[in-house]
């Protein structure tokens, strides 16, 4: 264990069945009901909770963010703070909870993402590189920018389509082992993901992620206290952070991401080579943020991913290295924010020996990655079951 993250570890877990549309329902009581989720798998009482982090829009309340949450949870937080890294907002709420039970401001903290399904009004624009140099020219949502870091990806490095369905294929099934799922009883094999409708060549339908309703939360306190819990507690080893751009256009590379410098440093921190990690919990928005990633991680060189993903035996629980056994947001789905912190929660459950049928064998490690906007923003962790 690194000495650096020694005073604080994950005791409570929370979280919600997602639901493709709501009607409705109140944000706040989401959050509220899968924080009082974490904080009874922590064994602690509301009262004891003294850290807050947040998402930056929280459904009906678009500033003063943490201040609304705490008011209504009825909570006097003496940390609080809005994390805005996107889908990377989970795993970057759990380093950061950790630096500040290290620095003493606090014992406890609440780490929260979710929102409703509920129909919408479309946002006010605001000015930014994305609108000025991206949407004027076809580039306006997060599929079009997807689909164009595969098309990169495909032309350098020759990739085929059955390389990257193979991610989706794969997410479909260790999703038939998870109940909580929004495809579970609905598996697809690599014919039925290139079979689906192309969203955004080369892009298909089954290969992007289903927005859903729902809500995860993360307990992380001291030693002490999670003593308390039921069960066993998980160590923060290492953490890397890093944000490079935002609109695509600005990306320094359409193949490579900031998660390769973040798992580095993540790893670095743990003294750990990734070819030692025992379970990989990779943010999965789309088929070709996985192949990124796992090139990225150094598991295999520029290009290799789908050769190593079939050396790998598939990603399911007995897999050579297990990838997001809990069906990944490909497979579980994506309620907003709340998809990055899924594969914090499901790492949570692999290294507490708690993942029922999908439980990987012998589980001590953990890598969880996170990514923000179009691979702009990443977070990395390291996380290991205490002995």
């Amino acid at each position: 264990m690194n000495a650096s993250w020694s005073k604080a570890v994950i005791s409570g877990i929370g979280e919600l069945k997602p639901e493709r549309k709501t009607d409705g329902i109140n944000t706040m009581d989401l959050l509220m009901k899968v924080s009082a989720q974490a904080a009874q798998d922590a064994g602690l009482e509301p009262g004891e909770i003294d850290g807050l982090l947040v998402g930056p829009q929280v459904g009906e309340t678009p500033q003063h963010v943490p201040a609304t949450v705490a008011e209504y949870f009825g909570m006097q937080p003496v940390m609080s703070n809005v994390v805005d890294l996107g889908g990377a907002s989970g795993p970057g709420m759990i380093w950061r909870a950790a630096a500040a039970i290290e620095m003493g401001m606090c014992e406890t903290v609440l780490c929260v993402l979710g929102n409703h399904r509920n129909p919408v009004s479309p946002r006010s624009p605001n000015r930014n590189p994305a609108r000025e140099f991206d949407t004027p020219f076809g580039a306006s949502g997060a599929n079009t920018s997807y689909a164009l870091l595969m098309q990169a990806h495909m032309a350098k490095y020759g990739c085929t389509p059955e390389d990257y369905a193979t991610i989706a294929a794969g997410a479909r099934a260790n999703a038939q082992l998870n109940p909580m799922a929004i495809f579970h009883g609905k598996p697809a094999d690599v014919d039925d993901i290139l079979a689906s409708p192309m969203v955004t060549s080369p892009l298909h339908l089954l290969e992007i992620v289903m927005p859903v309703a729902g809500g995860e939360a993360v307990i992380v306190t001291t030693p002490e206290k999670a003593k308390r819990s039921a069960h066993r507690p998980v160590l923060l080893l290492g953490a890397g952070e890093k944000i490079t751009h935002r609109a695509v256009s600005q990306a320094p590379s359409l193949t490579s991401g900031p998660l390769k410098p973040s798992i580095a440093r993540a790893l670095q921190q743990a003294a750990m080579d990734v070819s030692d990690i025992g379970f990989l919990s990779l943010y999965d928005c789309y088929t070709i943020m996985v192949a990124a990633t796992i090139e990225d991680a150094g598991l295999c060189k520029p290009g290799a991913f789908g050769q190593w993903l079939r050396d790998n035996d598939g990603m399911g629980s007995d897999a050579r290295q297990p990838i997001n056994t809990h069906g990944g947001q490909l497979g579980f789905g994506q309620p907003d924010l709340a998809g990055g912190m899924t594969h914090v929660v499901e790492a949570v459950r692999q290294l507490r020996g708690t993942a029922g049928g999908r439980q990987i064998e012998n589980c001590e490690t953990a890598l969880v990655t996170g990514n923000g906007a179009t691979m702009s923003e990443a977070v990395a962790l390291i996380l290991g079951g205490a002995s």
